[in-house]
């Protein structure tokens, strides 16, 4: 997998709120012209993405704030976990209770609970910008 792509409408906010999870912003840019165009489906496309890096280097997430067309909202921002389509993407962390802690800082809410499973894990799910859903999970040693 190279990316994950999520459409936004403040792409600051969403750049904010990934950094805080541990991320770090790889750059910035625009994207329009006939190819994306192609490429996506849509004319007369203007967009600034933004790609996101994992710590470890493996893993990317791209922003996209649409300019030209206008983003349209596909489910509502509080979506529960059971609503089609992709619902979440989990991130391991060293400790959970700090980067809840952090990500509140942004406006994030948790979903529920943080919950344990057996003696392995500690997790939750945690609602940031736009309705984006992350899963936190901490190794239990």
């Amino acid at each position: 997998m190279d990316n994950v792509g999520i459409v936004v409408d403040d792409l600051e906010a969403a750049i904010a709120f990934f950094v805080e999870l541990g991320m770090e912003l790889e750059g910035k840019g625009r994207i329009e012209g006939r190819w994306a165009a192609r490429l996506v489906g849509l004319d007369d496309q203007r967009v600034d993405v933004a790609m996101m890096r994992t710590p470890d280097g493996h893993g990317r997430i791209e922003l996209a704030k649409y300019h030209r067309p206008t983003a349209i909202s596909g489910v509502p921002e509080d979506a529960p976990a059971n609503t089609l389509g992709i619902r979440r993407i989990m991130f391991a962390v060293d400790d959970i209770d700090d980067v809840i802690a952090r990500l509140r800082t942004r406006g994030a809410e948790l979903v529920g609970e943080v919950a344990q499973y057996k003696d392995a894990y500690r997790l939750c799910y945690i609602r940031g910008p736009e309705g984006i859903v992350v899963a936190l999970a901490e190794q239990i040693d």
